[in-house]
């Protein structure tokens, strides 16, 4: 089990009670499905538990991600188990997204090279729809 940060009051919000949360986040998680299977949601105190299996580990963290990306969720407790015992595939990085940010502003920093903006699109495909749509205080992955 791993505890995921996020910040409660920005992003997509698609659900004004508690009661409707876990339903919502995970109808939100299996509409862009990463790759999960068996997915349980449960939700309390603007906290998301995952449950299920996970084809990979991108697959996991794109599922904590969609999750912990929605308005009303501060954090994401990870009980996903990913379906083969192996090593990720990839060392990705975590960041939140700042004011004034941009895609290719973040490829430079973490590749040097501006154009390489694509790679963290597709990385994080579930979670941004538009790459010129992004938002502060949210959370992507970046490979490394």
């Amino acid at each position: 089990m791993s505890l995921f940060d996020f910040i409660a009051d920005v992003g997509q919000q698609l659900f004004t009670s508690d009661e409707e949360a876990a339903e919502k986040i995970k109808a939100h998680i299996e509409a862009n499905n990463p790759g999960i299977e068996n997915l349980e949601v449960a939700y309390q105190e603007q906290t998301a538990i995952l449950r299920g299996t996970a084809a990979s580990y991108a697959a996991m963290e794109k599922a904590i991600l969609l999750a912990g990306n929605l308005q009303g969720v501060a954090n994401v407790v990870n009980e996903l188990t990913v379906a083969e015992e192996t090593e990720p595939e990839e060392k990705v990085e975590y960041y939140v997204i700042q004011k004034g940010d941009t895609l290719s502003k973040i490829a430079q920093h973490y590749y040097g090279d501006p154009m390489a903006y694509p790679k963290i699109f597709e990385a994080n495909r579930e979670v941004i729809q538009n790459p010129d749509k992004i938002f502060p205080g949210q959370k992507i992955r970046i490979p490394l």
